[in-house]
């Protein structure tokens, strides 16, 4: 009994002891072990325990958001069309499921799926990031689909990294979570960018896992009342180094695997 207790007290002063408490957000779904941004890579990352999972969306040419990466067909359907130049009808023809990398028979036949597709899989309490690809001209078609999803804004953060997406889905929706994406270079300065997620309504920062990013930027950005995540971290090391220096969630494409990692560590 006395033993127990102890274990819950040094528990509640260190609560890394009990696992990391950064959420892991699946990359365009588990895309290590399924085709990127379908259902199946989903359904995979919440089998895997994953906090949340990442999709891409790109507006079709007859104003319907798909579910995407690139702005072409090209790496992951083979053809040289942009997505943009097709309706959603056609794009939904094709197979997403068996090109390139992801020959495996078990993928046939997946299509390139809907937001509304996505974020039926989701189970309760966990997160779906979503991130608009394309400009602000697909921010009312995404509001719209949001609205008549009745997604909880709180599960279903918006991100990009278009300034002025942020900006205007927030002046649209600005209870709803909103994060930059943003690249990190040697010259970034944590305080102009921190000053510019100020200007367009931000809530949070979605920043590459660079070396730079070190536990004094980290503590300006979370200083500065916003919400601090990293993409795309694939390395044990590096997802633990993120975890020291303060950071809420890490987006990877091993969502299982690294929890793994982070636990055993």
């Amino acid at each position: 009994m006395l033993r127990s207790l102890l274990v819950a007290c040094l528990l509640s002063i260190c609560p890394l002891w009990a696992g990391p408490k950064v959420e892991i957000i699946a990359h365009r779904g588990a895309s290590w072990d399924a085709p990127e941004n379908t259902v199946a890579s989903f359904k995979e990352a919440w089998k895997q325990n994953a906090d949340g999972a990442e999709l891409d969306l790109h507006l079709t040419k007859d104003g319907k958001l798909v579910v995407i990466h690139d702005a072409t067909l090209k790496r992951t359907s083979g053809l040289p069309d942009k997505v943009r130049d097709l309706t959603l009808e056609e794009i939904r023809k094709l197979d997403a499921g068996k090109w390139g990398k992801w020959k495996d028979a078990k993928f046939a036949g997946e299509k390139y799926p809907t937001l509304e597709e996505m974020l039926a899989t989701r189970p309760a309490g966990k997160k779906v990031y979503v991130e608009l690809k394309s400009g602000v001209e697909a921010v009312p078609e995404l509001i719209r689909v949001l609205d008549a999803t009745k997604a909880s804004p709180e599960l279903t953060p918006v991100i990009s990294f278009n300034a002025e997406v942020i900006a205007l889905f927030k002046k649209q929706r600005p209870k709803h979570p909103a994060y930059w994406i943003v690249a990190l270079t040697p010259f970034t300065n944590a305080e102009k960018l921190i000053e510019r997620a100020k200007e367009i309504k931000a809530d949070g920062l979605d920043l590459s896992a660079q070396p730079m990013l070190d536990a004094a930027f980290a503590k300006k950005v979370r200083d500065a009342g916003l919400r601090l995540d990293v993409w795309t971290v694939n390395d044990a090391e590096v997802a633990r180094r993120m975890v020291e220096i303060g950071v809420q969630g890490i987006t990877t494409d091993r969502p299982g695997w690294l929890r793994e990692q982070l636990d055993t560590k």
